[in-house]
């Protein structure tokens, strides 16, 4: 059975879809809960590292000390080319730790919309959510640089950089392909104010373009996981 280690940031921020997969592929799933359990302990050879979003920034170290260590976890996977996921602010992370920038964009860019892949986004398991009727959610403010040497692999109509790929096992979605209609109705309530403080955005708008377009997502994603899993 192989491991893998799940940073995670709000407890209702989870694998979504992709815990599933992950129990497909014979992998032991252990969470690792940022800002109560040590991140340092965690071992540098996990079978595979997932670092899911949250609310605060790649930036944030000095309010939030524990960024520091998942960068230095994320340097040393990255460089040894270990099976690595980034969502939302694991791909921020991902790309400081690879020396990009990482800074507030010029608006939020919360709700769903296609995305717009690549020709390398096309040949790489993210081809699955360019299906008809596929939208993903969004849910973020920070934006970030392509890192050097890494394949821009999807965009958005508001964000260039959504996809990129390090290596042969290392892939970072700013979007958010794992999320389930049931559990999205947990982050209406954790984002409360966010929500209510982002003008653009309303629950009753979010809820219902979830019943919209979260079932086709889910099955798409489903087929994304396991080409990517299966691709390590």
């Amino acid at each position: 059975m192989n491991n893998a280690t799940v940073i995670r940031h709000l407890a209702f921020e989870d694998l979504g879809t992709l815990e599933s997969a992950l129990h497909q592929h014979n992998y032991k799933i252990k969470y690792v809960e940022a800002g109560i359990n040590n991140i340092i302990g965690i071992d540098a050879n996990t079978d595979l590292l997932i670092v899911l979003g949250g609310p605060i920034g790649a930036y944030d170290e000095q309010d939030y000390p524990f960024i520091v260590d998942e960068l230095h976890l994320l340097e040393h996977r990255l460089q040894a080319d270990l099976p690595t996921l980034g969502i939302c602010l694991g791909a921020q992370l991902m790309a400081r730790s690879l020396g990009a920038k990482v800074y507030p964009g010029d608006y939020k860019e919360i709700g769903w919309s296609p995305l717009e892949l690549s020709v390398e986004g096309m040949n790489s398991p993210l081809a699955h959510l360019a299906a008809e009727h596929t939208f993903v959610l969004h849910w973020h403010g920070d934006t970030f640089d392509l890192p050097t040497d890494s394949t821009h692999l999807a965009a958005s109509s508001k964000y260039q950089n959504q996809a990129f790929s390090w290596g042969k096992c290392g892939l970072a979605l700013q979007f958010h392909p794992e999320v389930t209609a049931c559990g999205l109705e947990r982050w209406f309530i954790g984002h409360a104010c966010e929500i209510s403080t982002t003008s653009s955005v309303r629950v009753a708008q979010l809820r219902q373009d979830t019943a919209r377009y979260a079932k086709q997502l889910e099955q798409q994603a489903a087929k994304l996981w396991q080409a990517w899993l299966e691709s390590l």
